[in-house]
């Protein structure tokens, strides 16, 4: 319990962030519509995000190195909440999409900065409930979020302003704490190719979470604006996905480690490809349809990044572990750049069901890819524990891998 109070600064500033940045993809969604952008022009909005995000992932270690965790906390920080304050200032689509570049670096900075001091601080002893606590709090921060935007109107300064102000909330509580600032960690080093060296079907999972994550959450109120849901039902819908993906973790995990990944992670794929075509098939069966094939979504398809992760850990050896988290978010990350425009300009071309059918088309491509994957080279018979991997920062993989290792260690005593 100690040990929870004394991280309680750095959990409540991980909530404040993700109410903030959570909340403003769907309503920069909703607003663009309000404000007439074209599905193209939403659909760029979220790809700047995910730029942002890759490019605060590289430089917030090195950002640190230089002035300190609570001063890079605190720069990320005023760079989200100028992006969120300029929004009504600039009504032009492609202004906003510079003001989310700023957004997502805040996230992948402030991120950086917490989950160094995490590691900083967590003990083998504590690193697990630490962690547990971490992944409890994102989640719940990242659903709560959604649910946000049921009470903001679209395209209103006030909206905007309510969001900077949790922004620059979350300051508070970790630049206030009393828990000396620990050491400056080394920036990881990026391979890319790590992660298609060690398992080019995890790689290949990744991308394919981040088609399906990064294009629902970020074109999803297009799609749900297009079926008829209010702004209210917008904000369940998105919170369904969240959840159900949420629910997943723990069923996909015992899975995980008992049976062969690969087959795990293609069955994963059968079943959000089911869910999509079933989405598409059953637009008219009314709201509460809707919310429950936007949580079967989210059950099949959230735990595709962890499932991935986790096969390309077996094949890694203790000293990659960083390298090879960081670089299975740089793909995530290149995949949820693409995600979004790429299904806005489909859902302009061809109406809502596009964004499901680009899902499914990924889905199907990635099973293909592990039937072919298979008949490569045999499974590892040592294997790493299942780890719920948050998409979060390069240097996660400080904390999941130490947490993989001592997870095994365990295991095979």
């Amino acid at each position: 319990m100690r040990m929870l109070i004394s991280f309680a600064a750095l959990f409540l500033s991980v909530l404040l962030m993700q109410l903030s940045s959570g909340g403003l993809g769907p309503l920069d969604a909703l607003s663009g519509i309000a404000l007439s952008f074209s599905t193209q022009e939403i659909g760029l909005l979220g790809s700047a995000h995910f730029l942002g995000f890759f490019i605060g992932c590289w430089w917030a270690p090195r950002l640190m190195g230089a002035v300190g965790h609570s001063r890079a906390f605190a720069a990320f920080t005023a760079a989200g909440a100028i992006g969120l304050l300029a929004h009504m200032l600039v009504i032009d689509p492609y202004a906003w999409a510079l003001m989310r570049i700023a957004s997502g670096m805040c996230v992948a900075g402030c991120y950086t900065v917490i989950e160094s001091w995490l590691q900083a601080k967590v003990t083998n002893a504590t690193r697990g409930r630490a962690m547990g606590v971490y992944r409890l709090v994102d989640m719940t921060g990242s659903l709560a979020a959604q649910m946000v935007i049921s009470v903001l109107e679209p395209a209103s300064y006030i909206s905007y302003n309510i969001l900077a102000i949790i922004c620059c909330a979350a300051i508070l509580p970790l630049t206030l704490t009393r828990i000396k600032q620990p050491e400056i960690p080394s920036a990881p080093r990026l391979k890319p190719m790590l992660a298609v060296a060690r398992s080019p079907l995890a790689a290949a999972g990744v991308v394919v979470a981040a088609l399906s994550g990064a294009s629902f959450r970020m074109v999803g109120p297009l799609y749900g604006q297009e079926v008829g849901l209010s702004i209210d039902q917008i904000a369940w819908f998105l919170a369904a996905f969240v959840l159900g993906g949420a629910l997943a973790q723990y069923p996909v995990g015992w899975l995980a480690d008992k049976y062969d990944r690969r087959w795990v992670l293609i069955w994963l794929s059968v079943a959000a490809t089911i869910s999509c075509g079933i989405t598409i098939a059953a637009q008219d069966v009314g709201t509460m349809g809707v919310m429950l094939m936007a949580g079967l979504f989210g059950f099949t398809s959230f735990p595709i990044y962890s499932v991935a992760a986790a096969h390309a850990h077996d094949f890694a050896q203790s000293h990659e572990r960083v390298e090879l988290s960081a670089a299975l978010m740089f793909w995530f990350a290149s995949g949820a750049i693409a995600a979004p425009y790429l299904a806005s300009v489909l859902i302009g071309l061809y109406g809502p069901p596009a964004l499901f059918v680009l899902i499914a088309v990924g889905h199907v491509v990635l099973v293909v890819f592990g039937l072919t994957r298979m008949r490569a080279r045999p499974t590892r018979t040592e294997r790493t524990a299942f780890v719920y991997a948050p998409r979060t920062s390069f240097i996660i993989g400080r904390l999941m891998g130490s947490q993989r290792d001592r997870s095994k260690t365990d295991a095979d005593s």
